[in-house]
């Protein structure tokens, strides 16, 4: 638990890998915000204690930054009569669609019970809330990350939980989502002139993670730009990339998934259409060495 302004903290959780993320409590007033859940049963009953132990009052709102599973499927132990669930008003057909279809990935992780639970609450643009003294906005950025996500500001704090916009010390991934999209949510992300950005994964950092993440993108767009232009396929390009300053980050295999998204935009196709992630996860598995992508969850 990392402490970032009064009544807000990031719970951040180790180690940073695939379905290991970070969730957002803000305290204020008589209700206690939490900004996403958890992957695992065992993850979102540990959430759980810590949301207790800084404000044990029944009223809660958990905002859903997206609706993949390691955000999601803890929003059950978090249900209840005094408990809002809030998503993007696009999540609730995406968390019915796809179900724990993520858990099949890693059979191995300890999953626990996690029944899909909707939303009692959409927002199309975005919502103001007040809790005590702390605003909270919540901000649909466009297509992204995926087609439903939010962010959490709140200004008065000058802290931004930016859900899987952002990720710190690990890969951005685009694939479900946009990387025009994104480009151009970040940019709006940095006209809030944050002081702090809480991740979707990784460690807390400032403004200069939306300028690692913006860099990354640029990359991966001008990757995308030569590979067609070589007649090279997502997996052919990744495999010839110099990674330079990006060689270290973790999980450095969602550059495949990232040059599928920026072929179909490069090649006319809609942000946030539907591109069949499968074969994208197996070349991953592929530029990783055949090694399965790994889950610490």
């Amino acid at each position: 638990m990392v402490t970032v302004a009064d009544g807000v903290h990031a719970y951040v959780q180790e180690p940073v890998g695939w379905c290991v993320n970070n969730a957002g409590i803000v305290v204020g007033g008589d209700t206690v915000l939490v900004v996403d859940t958890a992957a695992t049963e065992k993850r979102a009953l540990a959430l759980r204690e810590a949301v207790d132990a800084l404000a044990p009052g029944p009223r809660r709102i958990v905002v859903s930054t997206h609706h993949h599973g390691d955000h999601t499927f803890g929003n059950h132990v978090f249900s209840g009569p005094h408990t809002l669930l809030v998503s993007h008003e696009a999540g609730p057909a995406e968390l019915v669609r796809k179900g724990t279809a993520l858990q099949l990935m890693w059979p191995g992780v300890e999953w626990g019970h996690t029944p899909t639970v909707l939303p009692t609450l959409t927002v199309r643009e975005g919502v103001g809330l007040r809790l005590g003294d702390i605003t909270a906005q919540l901000i649909h950025p466009g297509v992204a990350h995926t087609s439903d996500d939010l962010v959490v500001w709140l200004p008065e704090r000058r802290v931004l939980f930016a859900g899987d916009l952002v990720f710190s010390g690990a890969a951005p991934f685009v694939l479900m989502g946009s990387l025009a999209g994104s480009l151009a949510a970040l940019a709006r992300l940095r006209e809030l002139d944050p002081l702090v950005v809480v991740a979707g994964h990784g460690p807390v950092g400032g403004p200069e993670l939306l300028t690692f993440t913006e860099d990354y993108l640029r990359w991966v767009a001008k990757l995308a730009e030569r590979g067609l232009a070589d007649g090279l396929s997502p997996l052919e390009t990744a495999t010839r990339a110099d990674e330079g300053a990006f060689a270290t980050l973790l999980d450095r295999e969602r550059l495949v998934g990232n040059l599928h998204r920026a072929y179909h935009e490069a090649c006319g196709g809609a942000p946030g259409a539907r591109i069949e992630s499968a074969p994208a996860m197996r070349e991953m598995v592929a530029f990783n060495g055949g090694r399965p992508l790994r889950s610490p969850a």
